[in-house]
């Protein structure tokens, strides 16, 4: 199963960098999906199929995967205009609303997003949902100072919290030195309000819930390729 999901993936990933075109601003997004995107990026930047591209990273690790396969980066300052975006979703809705942040990236990948003209999502058939929440909980980035508090405000709009932690037990660091909390809310009704009320609370930098800024959708899974947009 894991074999075929990951032949979906490529699929997925391969369907969305045909889209990058030579001397284009490419934001490069984070997740296994959008790691095998920037891998074929790489490849076809090798083979001069593709030139003159510059990738925004959206993470350290991002980053560091796009140098080894040899695609030139900038930041945001440089180019504050990105012509496409590639990214994974760990959850999309049928209104192309996302659960994001899985890899705990999710602060970069929304300012990526939002500097972006097109932003492609590449996911498996796997990650669509009747609704945001349905099997994945919603990662919000807390500084903290404070986080108690944070957790205590989560738990009162009806999340089960957990701070995320690596495989050694120790606690996650995000790349801007905060915590990430995951918080399960079940199937989320109005994704939008949760979200509303997330970005006016003072201690939260961001979450995961990414409402309107997906252009469309690339699903790879048994039958084929679809391209989803609104």
């Amino acid at each position: 199963m894991n074999a075929q999901i990951n032949r979906y993936k490529q699929q997925a990933a391969e369907r969305a960098v045909a889209y990058i075109r030579s001397g284009m601003v490419v934001g490069l997004g984070a997740g296994s999906t959008a790691r095998l995107a920037i891998q074929h990026l790489g490849h076809l930047l090798r083979e001069g199929v593709l030139k003159e591209i510059i990738g925004i990273p959206c993470a350290e690790v991002v980053a560091a995967d796009a140098r080894e396969q040899g695609i030139p980066l900038a930041t945001l300052e440089d180019y504050p205009v990105i012509d496409l975006t590639i990214d994974g979703a760990d959850e999309v809705d049928p209104r192309l609303n996302l659960i994001k942040g899985g890899g705990g990236a999710l602060t970069r990948e929304k300012i990526v997003a939002e500097a972006s003209s097109r932003e492609i999502i590449v996911v498996d058939e796997s990650k669509l949902v009747p609704a945001l929440g349905t099997g994945w909980a919603v990662p919000i980035e807390v500084i903290p100072f404070g986080h108690g508090s944070q957790r205590r405000y989560l738990e009162s709009l009806g999340a089960v919290v957990n701070i995320r932690r690596k495989t050694d037990g120790s606690v996650y660091y995000t790349d801007q030195g905060n915590y990430i909390f995951d918080c399960k809310f079940g199937p989320i009704p109005d994704p939008a309000q949760l979200a509303h009320k997330l970005d006016a609370r003072a201690g939260i930098l961001e979450h995961g819930l990414f409402i309107g800024l997906a252009s469309e959708v690339i699903v790879a899974g048994a039958d084929g390729i679809r391209h989803i947009t609104l």
